[in-house]
């Protein structure tokens, strides 16, 4: 089973990178309140971008790397996803 790294925009509009082995339920925790402190009052949340790793120790590399990115790169990231889904 792989794992998944995953950004989420909040509500306010801020942006939460993460990763895990179910997306699916993740997605739900942070809607409900359950995800973590920084998305407990945020929710709503919508799922934006993903991407799979074959290790918890990739997806944690992938993780940090993309935390380090300043919001505009990360932005440019997943809307380069949305252009070639569309293709």
């Amino acid at each position: 089973m792989p794992w998944y790294i995953y950004i989420i925009r909040c509500k306010d509009k801020l942006l939460y990178t993460g990763i895990t082995k179910d997306l699916k339920r993740r997605i739900k925790e942070h809607c409900s309140g359950n995800g973590c402190k920084f998305t407990k009052y945020r929710a709503p949340v919508k799922l934006v971008y993903q991407e799979e790793a074959l290790t918890r120790s990739d997806a944690l590399k992938r993780e940090a790397m993309i935390k380090q990115l300043p919001r505009k790169k990360k932005i440019e990231l997943f809307k380069k996803v949305k252009v070639e889904r569309r293709k």
